[in-house]
């Protein structure tokens, strides 16, 4: 897997010849050795329908293509990174929140309506993540965002997993989500304005949440 650790807020990873890489435009911080960056026109292997798809809703965050020989190092806006290795499992996250990932896996989109019929459009809106969600899809690695740190809760099946929508981050797995309404905290000490959101996954997999409920 191409990517280590070095804080908290930054991760390096080993470019090798035949290997390449992508990131977010602007998220490479220093590098080593003979490494090309380039502009990615479909961000991914089997990419081009899922660039189609979300330029068509306007939600395309530009690509990198990293290739050569040495190391990189990638950070954004001072925000956590966590690695997510992946072994022919599925990532689900939001595109802005992609650092870099590993060009082994098949990048693509899923359309929120397709979980959840009309709530999974609810959930798109009242989460600011859109319409589209981005998918990550083989072996290798991911690099993903979030604000304060992140947790993994795993999701089994008959104990699904409730997360206030601000502070979800990506899941992977067999796993299906909705948006159930219920009485918050926030409503019970008067700083609510209404109904709570929750999403509610349930399945076989891991939910990553943050530390906030700042969006990036």
């Amino acid at each position: 897997m191409p990517f280590t650790n070095l804080t908290s807020r930054m991760v390096e990873a080993q470019v090798t010849p035949g290997r390449t890489l992508f990131s977010q435009r602007g998220a490479m911080l220093a590098y080593r050795g003979q490494v090309r960056f380039t502009p990615s026109i479909t961000g991914g292997r089997h990419g081009v329908m899922g660039m189609i798809g979300r330029r068509v809703a306007n939600e395309a965050t530009p690509l990198m293509t990293i290739e050569g020989q040495g190391t990189v190092m990638f950070g954004h806006g001072g925000h956590h990174v966590q690695v997510i290795d992946l072994v022919g499992d599925t990532l689900y996250v939001e595109s802005d929140r992609l650092l870099a990932f590993d060009g082994s896996l098949r990048q693509g989109t899923m359309f929120l309506g397709s979980q959840g019929g009309v709530m999974g459009l609810v959930r798109g809106q009242v989460t600011g993540q859109g319409l589209f969600t981005t998918t990550l899809e083989g072996q290798g690695s991911a690099a993903v965002m979030a604000h304060g740190g992140v947790i993994e809760l795993p999701i089994q099946p008959g104990r699904p997993v409730h997360v206030d929508p601000q502070a979800y981050v990506a899941h992977r797995g067999d796993v299906r989500n909705k948006l159930s309404t219920a009485l918050g905290w926030r409503d019970m000490v008067g700083r609510g304005s209404g109904e709570a959101f929750q999403l509610e996954l349930s399945g076989t997999g891991t939910v990553y949440v943050q530390a906030s409920e700042e969006k990036l």
